[in-house]
């Protein structure tokens, strides 16, 4: 690898990078960039385009055409806003490159020479190792993309690179690579790294860090349409989490908060370049708008790189039957009865799940209603398309009373089952094409530590609780939540507003407690973490995604309402915490 120049740092933690973010998902706000590139000053715009779900959506589009594989928004987004961009000197660092990055970046600079504009592109790649998945043991087959670290980005920034396209690299490496350009930072200064890092995640999936998908969402006085975040990272890697004045939604510790818990496992947090311990970290409001983020502190990253890997699984179809009225269980068995009597094929898998939604006495249809869903795969596409919808046509008069269905029957679809792989960090080739043409190579890291699984660590003893009489509520009128898919996995991270109410939490939701509240975890395995510094509890729900998001047969394939299922649920609460339970000062007695 060539020596990165080192940018000078500009000074202490008050000397900070501010650096937004236009993009949660791919299918994000179109006119994001625009909003972010004239609503304030910016140093660098990022843009989160890839997910698991996403690859799979790519794959398919690469397979009908060779050239594609790239997210098409952004390239339409900076048709409408480079030249903004350029003038305003806002550096572009996206993974919208996927599965073809040069492709994206040819598209952006075709854009540019059509423009008359001089805007220098870079290209980080090297992550797709699909050709050596077999070799690697990752499977035959596969679509196989490592997460790539930050330095790739890094060496573009300081080359000079108006723009930074990336293949797969972590999410937070959007905000580090400018981070270690901009300050400096080597690879032996793993805090400052793991600042980034908790940055990087705050920002990653957009509008979520300022009130978008927020549990108290009635709090925030304008929800119309949430600013998209902003995070001032300091040369000591601490954060201020901001949004452009005049933006909606808002930023305060607990919109931050939940966007911590999102989507996290245990208290390391890891990364390619660093291990964020979770622990760590001190969230605190220091302004309207304004959302500290410090303490945070870095370990030795893992030996391996984490490998997204996704296969085509077969053709998939689903139909939903409304069940109106009485004898809803025996309306439910007389259509599976009689539609696997009418299909000429079985399919292979054919899944069924009924939500009795209807309510006693009804005073409209759609209260007296519930809904039987039923799912086939199959790896013939013929089985489960017409075949298995000519079925529902053919019983539609013939059943239950009062037959139909949500939708017409259609055809099947391409469904992909994902799994995460594993490979020594020296694997992919990690490359950076300059602007200059020259092709560079990263080093992976000298110096890695194994990955151990930490779930508590130095945890304060719990803060005496309240005694006396008590009261039944849903959980979520008091505690807070947020939940996300991973691989096949979820989490849901609960959070307290108050000492008081943390303590009842600690030692009242327990893994039982949870696996009541949620039947469908029952026969899960659940791991609970403890984050006393954010008086919050994540629970790890092992396998309840089924094989990923793109196998989506569950009601909620992403795992994205499990946390407000939960607080939906009836507890029992010691009366004086309804009521009194409020954001307030994090500090626990000596």
């Amino acid at each position: 690898m060539t020596q990165m120049e080192n940018a000078p740092s500009p000074g202490g933690p008050e000397a900070r990078l501010r650096v937004g973010n236009c993009s949660g998902f791919y299918g994000d706000r179109p006119s994001a960039m625009r909003e972010m590139l004239e609503g304030g000053d910016l140093d660098v715009l990022t843009g989160d385009y890839l997910a698991e779900l996403t690859m799979l959506i790519l794959f398919k589009d690469r397979m009908k055409d060779p050239a594609a594989g790239y997210a098409r928004t952004f390239v339409a987004a900076m048709k409408q806003n480079m030249r903004t961009a350029k003038e305003k000197g806002v550096r572009i660092v996206v993974n919208a490159g996927g599965l073809n990055p040069a492709g994206c970046a040819d598209a952006v600079r075709e854009l540019a020479e059509g423009e008359g504009l001089d805007l220098v592109v870079a290209v980080v790649d090297g992550d797709d190792l699909s050709a050596r998945a077999g070799d690697l043991g990752l499977g035959e087959g596969v679509l196989a993309n490592a997460y790539l670290g930050a330095f790739g980005i890094a060496e573009a920034c300081t080359a000079g690179a108006d723009v930074v396209v990336t293949g797969r690299v972590t999410d937070a490496s959007l905000v580090v690579g400018p981070a270690i350009a901009h300050f400096g930072w080597g690879r032996e200064q793993l805090d400052e790294i793991a600042g980034a890092m908790a940055a990087g995640h705050i920002i990653e999936c957009g509008t979520q860090a300022t009130g978008g998908n927020f549990a108290f969402f009635g709090e925030v006085a304008d929800m119309t349409r949430p600013g998209f975040p902003i995070a001032e990272v300091g040369s000591d890697g601490s954060a201020v989490i901001t949004k452009h004045e005049g933006t909606g939604g808002a930023v305060t510790r607990e919109t931050v908060l939940s966007q911590l818990l999102y989507e996290i496992q245990d208290l390391r947090y890891a990364g390619p370049d660093a291990v964020l311990r979770l622990d760590s970290l001190e969230v605190s409001e220091v302004g309207p708008d304004r959302v500290l983020v410090r303490g945070a502190r870095g370990e030795l990253p893992p030996p391996k790189a984490k490998v997204s890997c996704t296969r085509l699984g077969g053709f998939r179809n689903e139909l939903e039957f409304v069940l109106t009225g009485l004898d809803i269980e025996a309306k439910a068995d007389l259509v599976k009865e009689q539609m696997t009597h009418a299909m000429t094929t079985q399919p292979a898998q054919v899944e069924w799940s009924l939500a009795k939604t209807s309510h006693t006495d009804p005073d409209t249809i759609e209260r007296a209603a519930s809904i039987l869903r039923v799912v086939a795969r199959d790896q013939n596409a013929v089985v489960v398309g017409r075949a298995f919808s000519a079925a529902a046509v053919d019983i539609a008069l013939a059943s239950y009373p009062g037959c139909f269905l949500t939708r017409p029957p259609s055809g099947g679809s391409a469904y992909g089952v994902y799994t995460a792989g594993y490979v020594d960090q020296g694997v992919p080739s990690h490359r950076v094409t300059l602007p200059d043409g020259r092709r560079v190579t990263i080093d992976p890291p000298r110096e890695t530590a194994p990955l151990e699984p930490l779930t508590e660590v130095g945890a304060r003893p719990p803060l005496p609780g309240t005694a006396g009489a008590t009261r039944t509520i849903e959980l979520g009128r008091i505690f807070g939540a947020r939940s996300g898919d991973k691989g096949g996995s979820a989490n849901v991270g609960v959070w307290a507003r108050d000492d008081n109410a943390y303590a009842w939490l600690l030692a009242n939701l327990t893994v039982e407690e949870f696996k009541r509240l949620l039947p469908e975890t029952e026969t899960l395995s659940v791991t609970r973490v403890l984050l006393t510094n954010l008086r919050a509890l994540n629970f790890v729900v092992e396998g309840i995604l089924g094989e990923g998001v793109a196998y989506g047969a569950r009601f909620d394939p992403q795992a994205k309402a499990l946390g407000e299922w939960l607080r939906a649920r009836h507890i029992a609460v010691p009366a004086d915490l309804v009521g009194s339970s409020s954001e307030g000062d994090l500090s626990w007695p000596s």
